[in-house]
Parts: C-alpha cells; sequence; structure tokens
C-alpha cells in the first residue's frame, strides 16, 4: 500500500549506514514515521534539512509496522537561514514542538498551514513577535488555549497602559503585544518576557501533565535570544 503527499520534515535520526528514520508533518496524513533508504547518501542528505517541504510517497506492508518514503524536494526553506542562528534555531523549536505536541497519523490541516506560515513570519521584520504569537495559535489548535486576555489586570502607569497577572501575590509584568497584538511598540527585553511567560505556561500546562521533558532546542533558542 502507498500514498502520495507534501509535508515538512520535523526530525531526522540514523537508522543504519545508509538509511534514516523521519518524521514529516504531511497535509493530509498528519505526523507521519518512516525509513528513508540511502537517506545518508549526499544528494538525499542535503534534502534533509529540518523544515524543508518535501513530496513524499509513502509505502507499507503493515499499518502495525514503519514504511518508507521516497522523497523529493520542493522548497528548501532552512537553508535561507543559515547564516541567522536565532532564525535556525526557531526552526528547530517550532518544528520540535509540533513533534513532541501532534498524534500519529492523525491528520490536522490547521497545524500543516500553521508551518507554511511559519516559514512566512520568518520573512517580516518583527519575526520574533509574531513567531509567539503564532505559538499560541498552536497551543490553541491543540487543545490548550492560554486566554490571557482573560487573565490580566490592566493599570496606567507613567501615563502608559500596563497588564500584569499575579501568581502567589507576586505581580508578573504581561507585554503589551501579547494583549495588542497590532501593538508594535516594544523591545527586546518585552520580548523576551513574551516568550519566557509563553514558556511557563507551556510547561506548566502542556509539558508536565503529560511527562513530556522541556525541549533542548527551545532552550537553546531562549539562550541564544538572551545572549544576543
Amino acid at each position: 500500500m502507498n500514498w502520495y503527499d507534501t509535508g515538512f520534515l520535523l526530525s531526522k535520526n540514523k537508522y543504519n549506514e545508509n538509511s534514516v528514520i523521519v518524521e514529516i508533518f504531511t497535509e493530509y496524513k498528519g505526523k507521519c514515521t518512516g525509513i528513508i533508504f540511502g537517506g545518508t547518501s549526499k544528494k538525499i542528505k542535503n534534502y534533509l534539512q529540518i523544515g524543508n517541504k518535501l513530496h513524499v510517497n509513502y509505502n507499507f506492508k503493515n499499518e502495525n509496522k514503519i514504511g518508507y518514503f521516497k522523497i523529493e524536494i520542493l522548497k528548501a526553506f532552512t537553508p535561507i537561514y543559515f547564516d541567522n542562528k536565532n532564525k535556525l534555531l526557531c526552526i528547530s523549536s517550532a518544528l520540535n514542538l509540533i513533534k513532541l505536541l501532534t498524534v500519529e497519523s492523525q491528520e490536522n490541516s490547521k497545524i500543516y498551514n500553521l508551518i507554511d506560515d511559519f516559514f512566512l513570519i520568518l520573512e517580516n521584520k518583527n519575526w520574533l513577535k509574531d513567531y509567539i504569537l503564532w505559538e499560541l495559535k498552536f497551543f490553541k489548535v491543540i487543545g490548550y488555549d492560554l486566554e490571557i486576555n482573560n487573565l490580566v489586570n490592566f493599570e496606567v502607569k507613567n501615563d502608559k497602559h500596563q497588564y500584569y497577572v499575579k501568581s502567589n501575590n507576586v505581580k508578573k509584568l504581561v507585554p503589551n503585544f501579547l494583549i495588542d497584538k497590532n501593538n508594535d511598540n516594544f523591545n527586546n527585553d518585552d520580548l523576551l518576557k513574551g516568550l519566557k511567560l509563553v514558556s511557563d505556561y507551556m510547561e506548566k500546562s502542556i509539558l508536565k501533565p503529560n511527562n513530556i521533558n522541556y525541549p533542548v532546542a527551545r532552550s537553546d533558542f531562549f539562550n541564544n535570544l538572551k545572549n544576543y
């Protein structure tokens, strides 16, 4: 049995001397795992950058056993950012979240379209702000809506609007762009606070309840931003 589809490469791991096991999020089949024979060859290896968009032909004899992919490159997104470490780490982090938080062989066109949107976001001037908002959309699609607008309090301080949440009597400031999506009045510190807030929510409400370790790719991305 076999099927054809398009998809984004989520992960790859060496299987033997000549082959790799990959996970690909496809348009109509969702996340699928398979072997690419000859995946370590120079020609195919160059295609297998996390995030690249592929045309896939999946063959399998038994649904309970892993099948194998034949692939063709459709769009090499990741190599565009080889000279931008922040964006490369962002790609790794975003695709790793999709790998961790999606179910095998479950179609979800909203997630597939979100991946398409993600690579458009990387082209934007305010890409990091847009990426943080993208993560919130992704969490909502998989059933975890932060509903941050319903959690924040509001005050005016020094003639400026300020949002905050209270946790254990500690006031935590919430960057305005998380509430007013059209607000472009922010700095790098605001972006880091926003990403940290979303990270804390993800760890508390999604990762820990599902016994998932905090992703190394996410830590690498955040730490690189702090040191940038």
